[in-house]
Formats: structure tokens, C-alpha cells, sequence
């Protein structure tokens, strides 16, 4: 069964997001990264601006098959064409379709008001349907 991850209460999701591919990329994971085609947008523009020693290899779902077999981390707002069922990071509102041809699942919640109303929605999702979830506050633990 999927792994589902909640990382909630971060002041800043895009900040969090962007440590957490770089240490899963160092860790030698797959990621998919999927959410609303805006969210990717400026998910690939903050990789693009990282330092050079800080940088992540990515891709978007329509590059050539030869840099997509390369990269570790896929961004993706269709998950249909995918075939890296590894680590999907949702940085949208919806439980995407499709998680539970992943290994893990983790949903990124900050602190704003829409934002933890979608993460409630979705936790209630994987929590009605049986599956365990593991809580990761970072207001309690920090930033990763």
C-alpha cells in the first residue's frame, strides 16, 4: 500500500519544497512532482534559479525521452503518462489521480487558510480509504 507523508504548517511551501527535492535527489530518488500547471511553472523556475552547487535536474513531462529517463525529478500535472511510481510530491489542492501507483506520497500544506482547507480535504481522502498516514509538523520540527 502507498506511504502517504504529510509535511504541514510551513511557512512557505515553495522554500520547503525545493529542500526537500534537492535531499531526495542527493538520497538517489525519483520524484515526480505534480500539481496545477502554474504551480510547476514556478516550481521549474525556482529550480532553474538555484545556485549552481544547489542545482536539481528536472524536467516537465514534454521533454525529449532521453532527458526524461535522465532526470530524477519530473514535473507533471498529468500523472497518466508517468512511469516513475517512486515519490510523488502534490504541491496542489487535489489528491492527484493515480497516487497509489506511487511507493510514497507526500503532501506539502503551508499555513495559509485555503491551502490547509485542501489538506484537511485531502487527508480525509487517504484516511477514509484505510491508509496510514505519517505527520511530519514542521512548525513543531522546523524547516527541513
Amino acid at each position: 500500500m502507498t506511504e502517504i507523508a504529510f509535511h504541514f504548517n510551513m511557512p512557505q511551501k515553495l522554500p520547503y519544497v525545493l529542500r526537500l527535492l534537492r535531499k531526495a535527489v542527493q538520497a538517489g530518488a525519483r520524484v515526480t512532482v505534480t500539481g496545477e500547471p502554474r504551480q510547476l511553472q514556478v516550481v521549474d523556475s525556482r529550480l532553474w534559479e538555484l545556485a549552481p552547487h544547489e542545482f536539481v535536474p528536472h524536467c516537465t513531462a514534454d521533454a525529449e525521452s532521453h532527458v526524461l529517463a535522465h532526470s530524477p525529478v519530473l514535473l507533471t500535472a498529468d500523472l497518466a503518462l508517468q512511469s516513475r511510481p517512486q515519490v510523488l510530491v502534490n504541491v496542489g489542492p487535489q489528491v492527484p489521480a493515480g497516487f497509489e501507483r506511487f511507493e510514497r506520497v507526500i503532501e506539502m500544506v503551508s499555513l495559509e487558510d485555503a491551502d490547509r482547507q485542501a489538506g484537511r480535504a485531502r487527508w480525509r481522502h487517504y484516511a477514509d480509504r484505510g491508509y496510514a498516514i505519517v505527520r511530519h509538523d514542521i512548525a513543531v520540527k522546523g524547516a527541513a
